[in-house]
């Protein structure tokens, strides 16, 4: 049986880092800081702000539905904030700060207003965090958290929707939805109808068509092949060479020094800006 603790544990975001720049991938998943031996993380406004709302609105799904609005999503987003306030959350101004939090609220506001499929039943991955197996063989894990699982009773299966805090996109070749699908057919019952992103500065909802999971896992196992080859010969370079990248740059900066340490991350990162 293959040791989950030696695997090569694959997620949506580490995919992605990957694809956007090896370098940054290696900086961020990698890489220790030679000082405490921990993991660093480059925490930025956009982030900390994702971070706060998404932390309410993934808070109540543990909640009956006729219980979720009770108590006000702003008020949970008021504690919520608190943990990503000032520079923690690479806020450098009150000003800045107080621009991104009430982005937050005028979401949140909006979601209150029209609460959609989270006034509907639900489904929970009884996991911290949902993974499985994706190869034995390749010694490869999937992982990811899904942030809501409607449940559909008229066809007995679920709907999987990811809140998006930032500007519609329309990135055809993402694997995100297609990973999370994998995750949701393999960590818990109910069938996959479908699935969407939810852009939450819109109020819109837009499902998006899903390859076969067979094409999904052989395009992951592709990406994971490629990594796994990148740290057996221990090479993860900038696509644009010394120079840098607008995904590696300010992780290097963090390497030489020139970061601020402002915290310490859910699973042991330091957090820099």
């Amino acid at each position: 049986m293959p040791d989950k603790y030696e695997a090569l544990w694959l997620s949506h975001t580490k995919i992605k880092k990957y694809l956007d720049c090896p370098r940054a991938y290696y900086l961020s998943y990698a890489y220790r800081n030679p000082e405490t031996g921990n993991k660093i993380q480059l925490m930025r406004p956009p982030l900390a702000l994702g971070q706060a709302v998404h932390e309410v609105l993934e808070g109540i799904a543990d909640l009956p539905k006729e219980e979720r609005f009770k108590r006000s999503l702003i008020g949970r987003f008021k504690t919520a904030w608190q943990k990503v306030s000032g520079k923690k959350g690479g806020f450098l101004s009150e000003e800045v700060e107080n621009d991104y939090r009430r982005q937050g609220e005028e979401m949140l506001t909006a979601v209150t207003d029209k609460p959609g499929p989270l006034k509907r039943l639900a489904v929970k991955i009884h996991m911290d965090l949902p993974h499985y197996w994706l190869s034995k063989k390749d010694n490869f894990i999937l992982s990811g958290k899904i942030d809501w699982l409607e449940y559909l009773p008229e066809s007995d299966s679920v709907h999987i929707i990811d809140f998006k805090n930032g500007q519609v996109q329309n990135d055809k070749k993402s694997l995100q939805l297609p990973i999370y699908r994998l995750l949701v057919e393999h960590c818990q019952t109910w069938p996959v109808e479908k699935a969407s992103y939810w852009y939450l500065r819109h109020d819109k909802m837009e499902e998006k068509k899903l390859p076969p999971s067979e094409e999904a896992k052989e395009e992951i196992l592709k990406v994971g092949k490629k990594i796994k080859l990148a740290h057996q010969l221990d090479k993860f370079p900038c696509p644009e060479g010394k120079k840098g990248c607008r995904y590696c740059r300010e992780l290097e900066k963090i390497v030489d020094g020139q970061g601020e340490l402002v915290g310490t991350g859910k699973y042991g990162s330091d957090i820099f800006i």
